[in-house]
């Protein structure tokens, strides 16, 4: 099953490591995830840029809004996310817990969705598959 590890990370927290540390923990990630590719174990991910570069958007009555930042006032920000294949919730848990970015903000598990069994179930038509 695949599993989203959504990382985010707490600002303020990651300017108080010592000089030099978030470099290296950046690093160790990266070693790490290419020993996960190569295994299979991680699908993909990404970092994103600054919350402070981000824009929230609304609809709502036909109106739309657009504005500065995230969505939410929190101290934590999204700043990535892992997408992973893992045998079980605990198998996915036990990887997040190896993130670094654990002891500086959040790392968010959760199970991807079936969309093709969405689709199936709606009667939505099946995705072409570009060949």
């Amino acid at each position: 099953m695949q599993y989203l590890l959504l990382v985010y990370t707490d600002e303020t927290l990651l300017e108080a490591l010592p000089e030099g540390e978030y470099d290296r923990r950046m690093r160790h990630c990266l070693e790490n995830a290419d020993e996960l590719k190569e295994a299979g174990t991680l699908l993909g991910f990404q970092q994103l840029e600054a919350a402070s570069t981000a824009k929230s958007v609304r609809r709502r009555g036909g109106k739309v809004a657009v504005v500065d930042g995230p969505f939410a006032e929190t101290k934590e920000m999204l700043a990535g996310f892992n997408l992973i294949e893992a045998d079980s919730l605990e198998d996915a848990i036990r990887l997040a817990e190896q993130l670094p970015w654990a002891e500086t903000g959040c790392i968010e598990v959760r199970p991807v969705r079936d969309v093709d069994a969405v689709r199936r179930r709606v009667g939505a038509p099946a995705r072409a598959v570009a060949g």
